[in-house]
């Protein structure tokens, strides 16, 4: 144990010391924001304090939501950056077609495209930011282009977009139209400048455009080389480590009965039950506004001839879908930790049941006011900054609030410290279990000290740094230390159960999360390659996020381990199905997180792939295949202990999990991965601007694919309606077999 402790923290430190390294050097070499844009001739395009105040206007309405900037956010409008750089190199080389050769450049020869390609390259590629003055110098034909830009998204979120779901009166306000064009124009413009003394761009010659040379650098092949190599080079460690290592028992001595049978609830346990009904709850909300958002990207407005997003715009729906998602897992998590708090130390502390009321009144607010203030700030009810503070702050998974935001912050650590003062007292006493308690109590602490990454940025924070720190909370909070959380719980149930030896729990669980963490800290980066990182960040990114890969390769003996346990005597019969959604988490590590998350995560793959629907293959059958699943097992599973003396309507939960894991691979399947694949086949063949264009997503093609999904969310749907009532009933006993009990020798029944 000792070695393992030393491996742990030699791997935390190590870690966010490159972490913290690169956020440094994210910092020092991010693109510039000029304070202003002038002609050659001295005409003024952009004014000072224009393109932070358009950065805004763009978050208020939605931000991440719709569209993306840097291939970060929605799929159905455009990316912003990419459309903003075409549309501006094709209205420059007609322009110049019409002076030079009387005809658009479409309409000429090779030769004649090819010298004005050569002299658009020149113009847009160089860097002509003035460090003195902080300002930028372009030529008169650039300005044209920004106005032309400019009418074309005024008439946009004026009059509404259908193709892109975006409402007529959408933003009306001429002088945030014109901040608004600023942002876009200054994403564009580091997307397409050179960085200084260097012949690449801000960031990484993305997107790829072919008009401006715009194509994959040599960094990003040579790293996805490596990648592939310690790829390879990590499983086969793994595999000889694992192989090497001797194959123990589930237990010294599997108990004839449930072990659990005697126990009875605290008061504080019971009131974690109305916390499950919320996870249930938000679930079918999420499940509402997934499917009417993904309607959307057919009807665009519409929701089957339904004007829904008069009311109900696509930036509301799917802000609500994203953050619901983390909303209802998250809360699955924290009410597992609740419950098993009291069963760590064996006791209930004073006040524990009125902290667990008060937390849940606390989050029940936070979620209300969070989607409240959303739907307020896209709409453009808020006035002045109040959208940053209690609307709509644009950044996706982190888009409530700011107030709502540090609400959250402080219920994570009211709920650290009523788990936390359990914890602290079972660790006192010693023991075997010391060091399982030990690595519960430093994930707890880690999942209320992350949160605290989504404050460090501000209102008119530059969107490098922004994406720095966001991924701190979507990958380090989310993926990161929430897993780490839910495999010490698991191992707790299990060591509890007695099925496991506590032992072995110790060391497998130290092992699993040290391995886990050594590609998933610094493996952050990959979500930035592209970001105005430099390229440091892309090396670091291809290396580490391969090495998360790693682990997943031998996910299949968890998965076997985890079945075993469920047929290893028969009073286990009645946790089947909470350790069968556990042995799902499994199947969608591999899959979702596993093969989906390498085929984008390279960087020439999402040189190609970022933003398109390659990522929400990735995003469904990872986020819900493997945190999701794990929300349902853990909620699963306090609820089987918390109704231990009755017996379940099994058939309920079977049919349940068939559907919704059923209903995912087909979503996956018959859907988004075809989508995808057919937009990877346009980005590189056209240009990214071409793959996330309505010229395209509204093909013929595209839109059959498209319709296919419906098949998939049905389905998944209806297992998802029929798990909450499964979770309904059993505060009603419509979900338990009446008269019945699992355990022949409890003495009395239920």
């Amino acid at each position: 144990m000792r070695k393992l402790w030393i491996g742990f923290w030699s791997v935390i430190i190590l870690s966010f010391a490159v972490l913290g390294w690169a956020g440094i050097k994210i910092y020092q070499e991010k693109p510039p924001i000029p304070a202003r844009v002038v002609t050659t001739e001295g005409v003024e395009m952009i004014m000072e304090g224009d393109i932070t105040a358009g950065q805004n206007v763009w978050q208020s309405l939605g931000g991440m939501e719709v569209g993306s900037i840097w291939g970060h956010g929605g799929y159905v409008a455009p990316d912003w950056s990419a459309d903003w750089l075409h549309r501006e190199c094709v209205f420059i080389l007609n322009a110049w077609g019409q002076d030079n050769f009387g005809a658009d450049f479409d309409k000429l020869t090779a030769e004649q495209q090819a010298v004005l390609q050569a002299r658009l390259k020149s113009l847009m590629r160089t860097n002509t930011y003035d460090e003195a003055t902080n300002s930028v110098k372009i030529d008169p034909i650039r300005q044209q282009a920004f106005d032309d830009n400019l009418k074309h998204y005024s008439d946009l979120y004026t009059n509404g977009n259908t193709p892109y779901s975006i409402p007529a009166g959408t933003l009306t306000d001429p002088t945030k139209l014109r901040q608004l064009a600023s942002f876009y124009f200054w994403t564009s413009w580091a997307a397409s400048t050179n960085r200084p003394n260097d012949d690449i761009t801000y960031t990484s010659n993305w997107p790829h455009e072919p008009l401006i040379d715009n194509v994959p650098t040599g960094d990003a092949i040579i790293w996805t080389g490596f990648s592939i190599i310690f790829l390879l080079g990590g499983i086969g460690l793994l595999v000889w480590y694992h192989a090497s290592q001797p194959k123990e028992p589930l237990a010294e001595r599997i108990p004839a009965s449930d072990p659990l049978i005697a126990d009875k609830p605290t008061p504080s346990q019971l009131a974690t039950i109305k916390y499950f009904w919320v996870v249930a709850g938000l679930f079918l909300v999420q499940i509402i506004m997934g499917v009417i958002t993904a309607h959307y990207g057919v009807e665009g407005n519409e929701f089957y001839g339904i004007p829904l997003a008069e009311w109900l715009p696509y930036a509301v729906t799917r802000t609500w879908h994203t953050q619901l998602g983390i909303f209802w897992i998250a809360t699955a998590w924290l009410a597992a930790g609740l419950y098993i708090g009291p069963a760590v130390s064996g006791f209930e502390p004073k006040f524990q049941r009125l902290g667990v009321n008060v937390l849940f009144g606390a989050l029940i607010v936070v979620v209300v006011g969070s989607m409240v203030g959303e739907w307020l700030s896209v709409k453009g009810m808020l006035s002045g900054d109040s959208w940053f503070y209690f609307g709509h702050q644009g950044y996706e998974y982190v888009d409530l609030g700011r107030v709502w935001q540090i609400g959250l912050l402080i219920g994570l650590f009211l709920w650290l410290y009523l788990v936390g003062r359990n914890v602290f007292a079972a660790i006192r006493k010693g023991g075997e279990q010391k060091t399982l308690l030990t690595m519960f109590i430093i994930s707890a602490i880690a999942i209320g000290g992350f949160y605290m990454a989504g404050l460090m940025w501000g209102k008119g924070t530059h969107l490098s740094i922004v994406e720095y720190w966001r991924w701190w909370v979507v990958h380090l909070w989310v993926e990161g230390f929430f897993e780490v959380f839910a495999t010490v719980v698991i191992a707790f149930m299990f060591a509890r159960l007695q099925l496991i030896r506590i032992a072995t729990a110790n060391s497998s669980v130290l092992f699993a999360t040290t391995i886990f963490l050594t590609g998933g800290i610094v493996g952050t980066l990959h979500h930035l390659y592209f970001s105005g990182t430099p390229t440091a960040v892309m090396a670091l990114g291809a290396v580490f996020s391969a090495l998360e890969v790693v682990p997943l390769t031998i996910i299949g003996f968890e998965a076997w381990d985890n079945i075993r346990l469920s047929r290893s005597t028969p009073w286990v019969a009645k946790y089947r199905w909470p350790i069968l959604f556990f042995v799902s988490v499994a199947f969608w590590n591999m899959l979702g997180a596993g093969l989906f998350g390498f085929m984008i995560n390279p960087p020439i793959a999402l040189y190609y792939m970022q933003g398109l629907n390659t990522t929400p293959v990735h995003a469904h059958s990872a986020l819900f295949g493997v945190y999701g699943m794990l929300g349902i097992g853990l909620m699963l599973f306090c609820l089987r202990i918390l109704y231990v003396r009755n017996d379940w309507k099994d058939n309920v939960i079977k049919f349940s999990f068939w559907t919704i894991n059923g209903g995912l691979l087909a979503m996956v399947l018959l859907s988004l991965l075809p989508i995808g694949l057919l937009q990877t086949w346009a980005s590189v063949e056209h240009g990214y601007w071409f793959a996330r264009s309505a010229e395209f997503l509204y093909s013929p093609t595209v839109q059959v694919f498209k319709w296919l999904r419906a098949i998939g969310d049905t389905v998944f749907a209806v297992g998802a309606v029929v798990l909450s009532l499964f979770v309904f009933g059993l505060a009603t006993g419509h979900s338990l077999l009446k008269g019945r009990s699992t355990d022949k020798n409890q003495i009395s029944k239920k």
